[in-house]
């Protein structure tokens, strides 16, 4: 009896997942909840609710890691008031501080990195009687999915954790990519974003060159899917036959997400991103040439250690020159292991907050404008939101979470994911407003 009554307070049907940070490590978290499921698992959303709970960290900089450790302890806080039966931690936290980690946070019954979908599994199966299959359980709304093609990066930049985490770059075969696809199609997504470290590095690890191209036009064809996305597209050696298929294919969208991190020659050789701002802006000019309606995406970073004010006003004169349709700015994170470390990390915080106003306060001048630019013209959105009959959706040139948003009013009752032509009627820095067509 004593034995049958230990069995079934130890015993795991329930699992919930908190996961932190990007989308890639959404993915991740889709992957292994579905091998749970598919293994009998009762996945849920409440952590409150369940037996067991996994948290999938990010590492990437400091206020993450911040973040990331206080969820973690209050975690840990209700492991030990046996709220949980066991406490998993994993990711890029985990992989980068697994020691510091298992030595100063109690409670936490494992602390794994990443890719440790199989050795979840066995924790929480307790026993050698398991199957490796199942497919991804989808956190996203229906109508859209990340596809991860590939994992780590090769790049050298000095401020980037990520190597530390990831490692090397490492490319998912085609055939898997192209299955997994399919399968997310016949479950109804329409928008496959595909993600990576180093999306246009992808290929030259298995096949011996970059073979982006020949993905995408291979991922155009299968049926059911109406919009690809292409992200973090690394400008160095930026394969540009990419540009002929995203023109020619109609259900490739026009946008790129390019992390360009800076424009400063000075901040750029001393980041080691291998190229220059004329390199930059010569890979802008190819891009608009082959998609003239093009939505540009970047990201820089203020607050690198040798940085000068003069830097920043470069950087705004090239945002102001080139007009770039999306920005987000981040202020540098001092981070152990990264090539920049021995830089220090001069400038105060108070300091690189100051110069990431200034930054995104140009940029908002020139999305006004862009959105403006709008204004009387008829644009395929999908649904996204609905409050009492105001639609909030996204058009081609706007990825799910960070970038701009569509908002209409309608009596017509419309399903999310649907998509609708909306004539823009009005525009502000980071929202437009139209009316059904």
């Amino acid at each position: 009896m004593r034995l049958l009554n230990k069995e079934k307070l130890t015993k795991i049907e329930s699992v919930a997942v908190i996961t932190m940070g990007c989308a890639k490590n959404l993915v991740d978290s889709e992957r292994f909840s579905g091998l749970l499921k598919a293994n009998g698992f009762n996945m849920i959303d409440n952590p409150a609710n369940a037996d067991a709970l996994i948290i999938n960290t990010c590492g990437f900089i400091k206020a993450a890691k911040e973040e990331n450790i206080q969820v973690i302890m209050e975690a840990a806080d209700l492991r030990r008031r046996r709220k949980y039966k066991k406490l998993i931690v994993t990711g890029c936290l985990a992989e980068r501080y697994n020691t510091e980690l298992r030595t100063q946070i109690k409670n936490v019954d494992y602390f794994l990195g990443v890719n440790s979908d199989e050795k979840i599994l066995k924790i929480l199966k307790n026993d050698e009687k398991y199957e490796l299959i199942g497919d991804r359980m989808m956190f996203t709304p229906k109508h859209y999915a990340y596809l991860k093609i590939s994992e780590g990066c090769n790049q050298k930049c000095t401020f980037c954790a990520i190597p530390l985490m990831r490692g090397k770059h490492l490319s998912e075969p085609v055939e898997k990519l192209l299955k997994e696809a399919q399968r997310l199609a016949e479950n109804g997504t329409k928008e496959l974003v595909l993600i990576a470290q180093d999306s246009t590095y992808y290929g030259k690890d298995l096949y011996g060159k970059r073979i982006l191209q020949s993905l995408l036009e291979q991922l155009s064809d299968i049926k059911g899917i109406e919009w690809i996305r292409l992200m973090y597209a690394y400008p160095r050696s930026f394969p540009l036959e990419v540009l002929e298929t995203m023109a020619e294919r109609s259900n490739i969208c026009n946008y790129i997400d390019i992390p360009l991190q800076h424009a400063s020659n000075k901040v750029l050789k001393s980041m080691r991103r291998g190229v220059t701002r004329d390199d930059t802006e010569e890979l802008i000019s190819n891009i608009r040439t082959a998609m003239p309606n093009v939505a540009i995406r970047s990201t820089f970073i203020v607050g690198y250690p040798n940085e000068t004010e003069e830097d920043v006003d470069e950087l705004c004169d090239f945002l102001i020159k080139n007009e770039l349709d999306r920005v987000g700015v981040f202020t540098y994170s001092h981070e152990e292991g990264t090539g920049a470390y021995n830089l220090g990390d001069p400038i105060p915080q108070s300091v690189k907050d100051a110069r990431r106003e200034k930054v995104m306060l140009t940029q908002q001048k020139i999305s006004l404008k862009k959105n403006k630019e709008k204004i009387g013209n008829t644009y395929k959105v999908i649904i996204e939101e609905n409050h009492n009959g105001k639609y909030v959706g996204r058009t081609e040139f706007d990825a799910p979470d960070v970038d701009n948003t569509v908002t209409f009013n309608t009596d017509e009752k419309l399903d999310l994911g649907t998509f609708v032509n909306v004539k823009i009627t009005g525009a502000e820095e980071y929202e437009i407003f139209g009316e059904l067509v």
